[in-house]
């Protein structure tokens, strides 16, 4: 019989050992609901490969959808470096003309009498392939290109630094934030056993005139509120788990088992504060510092674009002409050409200052950006660094809680059994019991996602 049925068989003194099969139904009752949780914390968690923090944020630095579109922009960047850069290469092209006059052209002399004469010049039909080819000896815009290739590859490469980083910071934090979840899920399981302990003992006491019905009532009330608790927190792990797949770039129709060493994650909350600040390091100030430098290129190529575009072109053409179009390729008559070409722009309307002008304003933008950003890194710095100490210090004081929390409700425990006190000490220990190992276990994973915020705002995160 269900103990939620509250129906109560008749009892005598003489009669307790009936009970014995009530309290056992009970128990069993009570262990087949712990045990069903447990398989479904299994069901979410025991399924597929383990993987540890480390081959979690591999595996991202692999699949991880963004890493795959920031690695391809660098090669975006290299085939555009390889498009602008190949103007100094010689330009090869072929062209070809074929003109039928449907009237012919006249030409108009006048001979040695005076006399005005009209006759037909050229031919009728004309094909003329020509070979056309340049080389480019100076252009400021290829120079440009030329000198800002580099800089435009390196700005790539550190867009996937600055992706990597991010990835890393967030699978980490997402894989404490499961874990969370999964070590409160274990500590509300034994709570659901000490709960389901109390609450059968309860009943014993009170069928057996021991105690009233209130403690018995107040022990399903407790049993109820961990039942709730533990299954607010199963169900949280789905969630959290989609969202550490996400941010691994791992499929999600295939599932996998986190796997974790709390002594290990004890030894890691370890950090150096002493180590003081370097800007340098955040992958932020690297890129703005090749902002900088590309746009100091860009300035210099509007101080270049004054002087002018030289190059060395050869032409030969290939003439087939005749009045008769089946008789076009009877006869040919080639001709070449090699010159020098310069092109000097000497007015175009102030475009040239204005160009220089603008792009010396665009780079006090970035000076001002890069005060901007100093102040930036320094306050997320002190923030971090602040939290850090504040969660070790919380830490340290949670440390020994759950020791004298444990311990004092071991002895309320046997006391309320001896009769010594009230039930209600019980449930204040359990309470205090409870919420000094959440309190814990919240304390050491605030530390460990502040340590990697720390480690964020220092630039020291590794991948």
């Amino acid at each position: 019989m269900s103990i939620n049925q509250r129906q109560y068989p008749a009892t005598s003194g003489h009669n307790l050992w009936k009970l014995f099969p009530i309290c056992l139904i009970c128990v069993l009752s009570l262990w087949h609901y712990h045990a069903r949780a447990q398989g479904e914390v299994r069901t979410q968690i025991n399924n597929g490969d383990y993987l540890t923090l480390d081959q979690c944020i591999d595996y991202a630095l692999k699949h991880q959808p963004a890493v795959r579109i920031s690695q391809l922009n660098v090669a975006i960047t290299k085939a555009n470096n390889h498009i602008n850069v190949s103007g100094w290469l010689p330009q090869v092209g072929v062209t070809a003309s074929f003109v039928h006059y449907v009237e012919p052209q006249r030409t108009i002399f006048t001979d040695s009498n005076g006399t005005v004469t009209q006759t037909r010049s050229g031919v009728v039909n004309s094909l003329i392939p020509t070979l056309n080819v340049t080389q480019a000896l100076f252009s400021p815009s290829l120079l440009y290109a030329a000198t800002s290739a580099p800089l435009y590859t390196r700005q790539a490469v550190q867009s996937i630094d600055s992706t990597k980083i991010g990835v890393v910071a967030g699978v980490s934090t997402a894989f404490y934030d499961l874990l969370l979840t999964i070590e409160k899920i274990e500590v509300l399981k034994e709570d659901t056993i000490r709960l389901n302990k109390n609450m059968a003992d309860a009943y014993y006491k009170f069928r057996s005139g021991v105690s009233d019905e209130t403690d018995y009532d107040e022990a399903a009330i407790s049993l109820n509120n961990s039942r709730a608790s533990l299954r607010q927190a199963v169900e949280n792990v789905r969630p959290q788990y989609a969202q550490l797949k996400q941010l691994m770039g791992y499929p999600p129709q295939q599932n996998f088992n986190v796997a974790f060493d709390t002594l290990q994650m004890n030894r890691d909350i370890i950090l150096d504060t002493t180590e003081q600040l370097h800007f340098e390091n955040r992958i932020e100030y690297k890129e703005l510092q090749t902002a900088k430098e590309i746009q100091r290129s860009v300035i210099m190529y509007n101080d270049l674009s004054f002087l002018p575009s030289l190059n060395i072109y050869y032409t030969y053409n290939y003439v087939f002409q005749n009045n008769q179009l089946p008789e076009l390729f009877r006869y040919s008559y080639p001709n070449s050409l090699i010159g020098v070409g310069l092109n000097l722009p000497l007015f175009t309307g102030f475009s040239r200052v204005e160009g220089i002008h603008k792009a010396r304003l665009q780079y006090q933008v970035l000076d001002w950006r890069e005060e901007s950003l100093r102040s930036s890194i320094y306050t997320e710095y002190t923030t971090a660094l602040a939290g850090y100490k504040n969660n070790m210090t919380n830490l340290y004081a949670l440390r020994d809680n759950v020791e004298l929390a444990r311990r004092a409700y071991g002895i309320v425990d046997m006391q309320y059994r001896q009769g010594i006190v009230p039930y209600l000490n019980v449930i204040t220990a359990e309470s205090n019991l409870i919420n000094s190992q959440i309190g814990y276990i919240n304390a050491l994973f605030d530390v460990l996602s502040s340590k990697i915020e720390l480690k964020k705002a220092m630039g020291n995160i590794s991948y």
